[in-house]
């Protein structure tokens, strides 16, 4: 049986352990990657801590000098010490945040490229998963514009610690001069963080809500811009369709976004309320201590700016406590990605350097979340060296049988065996380099001819050259200037070149010959190709071949003629089975009348 996913670990959105899981995910690779900003961070979060104490120590003895002794040379001192402390710590705060800002595009580049890399590593079945494509999404816009990737989670926690040592700072000063303050700032701040609260979890909701909306918006903002769609969004007129969708997109983010803002608007509205009552309530009873003689105005300047600092610093710390909490639940959704649990079982049996024998016993295969069997009981076996040819009608299931050969599904009932065990006990890894495939929707790169052959591995021009001649691409490559470093197509070089559908699959298919696997498999890679042009490649393919253990596919029968068994696919089975003189001489069979009804374009 296939092992359906395990599902994606989640937990309470705005809890601690989301808090926790995120920061212990992030700020280890984070510090491993990039330790000299958390240095930066420490230096400015000292630095932000020690700024109101200037003004909070300085401008109380500047003021009784002032209204006192009047001493010109004390004046000049306090002036000098709060204007120079004030603009030195301001500057080196903000040169600290330049520099912090830098690393920002760092941090950004680089989970950027682990995104990528975590996509490139996901079982292929997910990459057709609904609920995967969604965590991708959520994945890429929680660590960006969402929580503001590390940066705007460590500046947040900075944030807190910094408030925590002005909070301690002030809490001194106010419990010797005014100790009134802390319960009329205490009321104040509880409703303040209850309002804040609420704001935060406002949008968290939306951000639930556009998560999927924004896939849809960026599928159209940025894929349909591809040239590929070009030709036929052109001439099927499908340019207002397009413009449509975008504005159908657009106008349900815009109102998602607009109902958050309608639900938030209150709550600010008393926010900024609260806010006034804490001045109001902080100058009335200050000046009572002011007339009453129990506070010098300079004092009284001083429990106003300690009082003013404690609130704001209580406010900013509980604001941080909130903003992180709401960052971490966005970027959560990086860390639930990363840990993405796999749709297939994968083993740790070595695969053996030996010519192998490949077995399907009574495979049954559908499609997850649908019920429709594409494949029903096959029997089949790969014999070492052995060239089978795979025919048969569209939905057949002959790319469903190569699909699960190469595991990039596990069957749904029976086994697939490899020398005798089950393959889903070997190493995924190992196994799959068995396989040199060509599938019928193959993928060149905006790269080198050479590196799309060869992708990361070198390939001389004396072992790339022989290889193309033997798909009929060796004439073509010594007639470029640059020849197998030419580019293909013109997006990052404009002396690209754009190649032709045929010659686009002789590259898949130099690009299998090179990996040099055990097993080669063509899936319908010629179906560009005339039946006379795709009977050359597969006659020069065979010799190439050779020992090889190989698999074609095809609606055409070209190569079945250089195959020592064929397997006929109808509704999902193995409908005939045998050789090619066996099968065309089957009165009344499958392959007997799919070859004559062929026969006239090979004559």
């Amino acid at each position: 049986m296939a092992r359906k996913p395990r599902p994606i670990p989640t937990r309470k959105k705005g809890s601690f352990a989301v808090v926790r899981d995120t920061l212990r995910f992030l700020f280890p690779a984070a510090w491993r990657t990039y330790p000299g900003y958390f240095i930066v961070g420490v230096l400015r979060m000292l630095l932000q801590a020690a700024a109101p104490f200037v003004g909070i120590f300085m401008t109380p003895l500047l003021i009784d000098e002032l209204l006192g002794g009047r001493n010109t040379r004390h004046l000049c001192m306090y002036a000098a010490v709060l204007v120079i402390g004030t603009s030195a710590i301001s500057l080196l705060t903000a040169v600290l945040g330049t520099v912090m800002e830098k690393y920002q595009e760092k941090f950004s580049n680089y989970f950027t490229e682990q995104i990528s890399r975590r996509v490139m590593e996901l079982d292929f079945q997910l990459t057709e998963d609904k609920q995967a494509l969604d965590q991708i999404e959520a994945a890429r816009t929680g660590m960006s514009f969402y929580s503001g990737g590390i940066h705007g989670i460590a500046s947040q926690f900075f944030g807190i610690l910094s408030n925590v040592i002005s909070i301690l700072g002030v809490i001194v000063l106010i419990a010797v001069h005014a100790p009134i303050l802390f319960p009329l700032t205490a009321f104040l701040l509880a409703v303040t963080t209850l309002i804040r609260a609420k704001i935060n979890g406002i949008e968290v909701e939306q951000y639930e809500k556009l998560s999927r909306i924004n896939r849809l918006w960026n599928y159209l903002g940025w894929e349909l811009t591809d040239f590929r769609y070009g030709k036929d969004i052109r001439l099927y007129g499908a340019e207002d369709m397009m413009a449509q969708k975008w504005d159908s997109f657009t106008g349900q983010s815009i109102a998602a976004q607009r109902e958050g803002a309608n639900r938030q608007l209150p709550w600010q509205l008393l926010s900024i309320t609260a806010d006034a009552a804490r001045d109001f309530g902080s100058y009335l009873y200050l000046g009572i201590l002011v007339i009453t003689g129990k506070l010098s105005i300079g004092v009284f300047s001083q429990m106003l700016s300690c009082g003013g600092t404690f609130h704001r610093s209580m406010q900013n710390l509980i604001a941080a406590l909130q903003e992180t909490t709401k960052r971490c639940n966005y970027a959560y959704e990086y860390v639930k990605f990363m840990r993405y649990p796999p749709a297939i079982e994968k083993g740790t049996l070595p695969v053996k350097d030996c010519p192998h024998t490949i077995t399907f016993r009574n495979v049954s295969f559908a499609y997850p979340n649908t019920e429709r069997r594409v494949l029903d009981g096959v029997n089949i076996t790969l014999r070492p060296g052995e060239h089978l040819s795979v025919v048969g009608l569209n939905g057949a299931g002959k790319t469903t049988f190569v699909k699960l050969l190469c595991r990039l599904y596990d069957p749904t009932e029976g086994e697939i065996l490899l020398d005798g065990t089950d393959i889903r006990a070997y190493d995924y890894r190992q196994y799959m380099s068995l396989f040199a495939p060509v599938f019928q929707d193959f993928r060149l790169f905006s790269f080198s001819i050479r590196e799309n052959i060869a992708l990361d591995q070198p390939c001389p021009d004396e072992v790339l050259l022989p290889q193309a001649d033997l798909v009929g691409l060796g004439d073509k490559l010594r007639s470029l200037p640059k020849g197998a470093d030419t580019m293909i197509s013109k997006v990052f070089d404009e002396t690209g070149i754009e190649p032709s559908g045929g010659e686009q699959q002789k590259i898949a298919i130099a690009r299998a010959l090179f990996k040099d696997s055990p097993v080669v498999i063509l899936d319908e890679p010629t179906a560009a190709l005339d039946p006379v042009a795709e009977y050359d490649i597969y006659r020069q393919f065979s010799t190439l071949v050779g020992g090889k253990t190989a698999v074609y596919i095809s609606h055409r029968l070209s190569s079945c003629r250089f195959c020592d068994r064929i397997a006929v696919f109808s509704g999902g089975t193995v409908a005939e089975y045998g050789t090619h003189e066996e099968l065309v001489n089957r009165k009344d069979g499958i392959y007997a009348e799919m070859f004559s009804a062929q026969a006239q374009y090979y004559r």
